[in-house]
């Protein structure tokens, strides 16, 4: 038997690891079987493109390998890969045998299976793709690595939680978000009793301690939405994924926590700048999910929410015509503010902490510029936007810092 032959065998016999399906490995599968034809060449040209679109087969199957979704990977990112049974860790085993031979296929083999000589002198004239290297933690000998994949699987999640670490909500679907905005905690400057119980209650709940839900309310541009971003980059090698949802999907809470029942990575189900106008259905249906329905708590999930507001629902002057109604509304608004475990306050800096975070920044991108003109640039820029904040204090040294880089005065 030639290794082509023995190779689409071992593609069509792979169980645990079962990626046939894939486009790469469906390609070279159509290719190992084409070697007694002339298509042999159109499937060979058509392999090299898909593997040269992701860099080299070797990588990519490992890749593959470490993002895969089935019984072995679940159990390891829950801890639990030593209940698998004996029969399951040997197909595991194979599997990872056969991926290992499969990624290192070669134009070679193809061409010791082409009987044809006129084809075999145009075999001849294809470029060779690349094999290229595993990735870490496969690199030689993948059946013997078992442990190293089962501990990557329990910090790194599997499947579609493995590659992304953030996701949002649309049309009733998952869909990952493929690139995060790379803050992190050090980014953030002040507002730190804020931030520390924010992180102690992620931290709590990564490693499976009781936690609350969040609620991060106040003045707009003092960092609320940025903590959570943070607090997800910085636990996100430790189980931690993130769902954005609208206001609009907060029906869809049961549905998302279901979706997810079963996965051992812990999620953060975010909305930000949360409200609700006196009428809105969906402020029942948060109630419900905070805290008071039956599918309303799952372990593996927590909501955080943004919002400008304390009191999360707008108020119409109709609502305040008389007394009743007006202490109708308190309660009802503080029935759902309450339902937050953890409520915090970002408010707007005074004069000199404004003054001490653009100072922060200004360090972090060691802009060496005079601190006097800094001062009262930064005290004019707050003027034309409205108001100090964090935020305000970001955008004035983005400025700074690429008119200083230019040349050009500010």
């Amino acid at each position: 038997m030639n290794n082509a032959v023995k190779l689409r065998y071992y593609i069509e016999s792979l169980c645990i690891y079962d990626l046939k399906n894939d486009e790469v490995i469906a390609s070279l599968l159509d290719l190992l079987a084409s070697t007694k034809t002339e298509a042999v060449l159109k499937k060979q040209g058509a392999f090299f493109n898909r593997v040269s679109e992701h860099g080299s087969l070797k990588s990519y199957i490992s890749r593959l390998i470490l993002s895969d979704d089935n019984i072995f990977t679940k159990a390891s990112a829950s801890g639990k890969a030593d209940r698998l049974s004996e029969s399951v860790l040997y197909g595991v085993k194979s599997d990872l045998k056969k991926l290992e031979a499969i990624s290192d296929v070669t134009p070679k083999d193809i061409l010791s299976a082409v009987s044809d000589s006129e084809i075999k002198d145009i075999l001849i004239t294809m470029p060779a793709w690349e094999n290229g290297s595993a990735v870490f933690p496969l690199e030689k000998n993948w059946d013997t690595q078992l442990g190293a994949l089962s501990d990557y699987y329990k910090s790194n999640g599997y499947g579609l939680f493995s590659k992304y670490k953030a996701f949002s909500w649309r049309e009733h679907t998952l869909f990952p978000i493929s690139s995060t905005a790379d803050i992190r905690l050090t980014d953030l400057k002040n507002y730190d009793l804020q931030r520390r119980k924010v992180v102690d209650n992620t931290e709590s709940f990564v490693n499976g301690y009781p936690a609350n839900n969040v609620l991060l309310y106040g003045d707009r541009g003092t960092g609320k939405s940025s903590t959570v971003h943070a607090v997800l980059n910085e636990y996100a090698n430790k189980g931690l994924r993130m769902i954005e949802i609208s206001k609009g999907d907060i029906p869809d809470l049961t549905l998302i926590r279901e979706i997810i029942s079963n996965s051992p990575m812990k999620f953060i189900i975010f909305i930000d700048d949360l409200s609700f106008d006196s009428h809105d259905d969906s402020f029942g249906e948060l109630k419900a999910a905070l805290e008071g329905s039956l599918s309303g708590k799952k372990a593996n999930t927590l909501i955080y929410a943004t919002s400008n507001r304390r009191h999360l629902i707008k108020e119409s002057f109709s609502d305040r015509e008389n007394d009743i109604n007006r202490n109708d509304i308190m309660q009802e608004q503080l029935s759902l503010s309450d339902r937050f475990g953890l409520s915090i306050t970002f408010i707007n800096p005074d004069k000199k902490d404004y003054l001490d975070i653009v100072d922060k920044i200004a360090a972090d991108r060691k802009l060496n510029v005079d601190k006097n003109k800094l001062h009262l640039v930064a005290e004019q820029w707050a003027s034309k936007k409205g108001g100090r904040s964090p935020r305000c204090a970001k955008q004035l040294i983005d400025f700074v810092e690429s008119a200083e880089k230019r040349g050009k005065d500010w």
